[in-house]
């Protein structure tokens, strides 16, 4: 018989904790002497740094926080002229550039440029000074639901096939 040929068990007995000073590990069964964590359901909270000021509440905190909110993406009537009177929407104004994306959110807003040209402007929102100037000009506004992003699920993608071929 070799040494790499015998059967071991992994399994390790379980230690009989407090059974008597005989057994090793009696009396206190280790637990030490009185205290916090000689007491049964006894589990320190995470960060508890027995007694002393914990790290997370010793350091300095940093102000203000990060919002996770995202930001609409401004477009200017003014930059609405050059489509010279269509219908505009988050896709139109996403292909001319002027928004990073047609799923962004989009708000439209008066200022820089001159609107004279009217169309029909379906975005999510609205300033109350552009939807004047719209109006003026003879266009329309329709407030619509934001664009969402088509859903493309990982599941339904099958792995490419590896045939051997002979």
């Amino acid at each position: 018989m070799k040494f790499n040929d015998l059967k071991t068990t992994k399994q390790r007995q379980a230690k009989r904790v407090g059974r008597g000073i005989s057994a090793g590990q009696g009396k206190t069964a280790g637990r030490g002497t009185k205290g916090y964590g000689s007491r049964t359901g006894s589990k320190a909270k995470p960060g508890f740094a027995g007694g002393q000021n914990p790290l997370m509440q010793a350091l300095p905190k940093l102000p203000g926080f990060k919002s996770l909110h995202t930001k609409a993406e401004n477009v200017h009537t003014g930059q609405l002229e050059q489509f010279g009177g269509k219908t505009v929407d988050s896709q139109v104004l996403a292909d001319a550039g002027l928004v990073s994306s047609p799923y962004a959110k989009i708000k439209l807003i008066s200022g820089k440029g001159e609107l004279t040209k009217s169309g029909t402007v379906k975005l999510a929102s609205v300033s109350a000074s552009a939807l004047e100037l719209i109006q003026q000009v003879g266009g329309s506004f329709e407030e619509t639901v934001r664009t969402q992003r088509p859903i493309t699920s990982t599941k339904s993608r099958k792995a490419p096939e590896n045939k051997k071929e002979a």
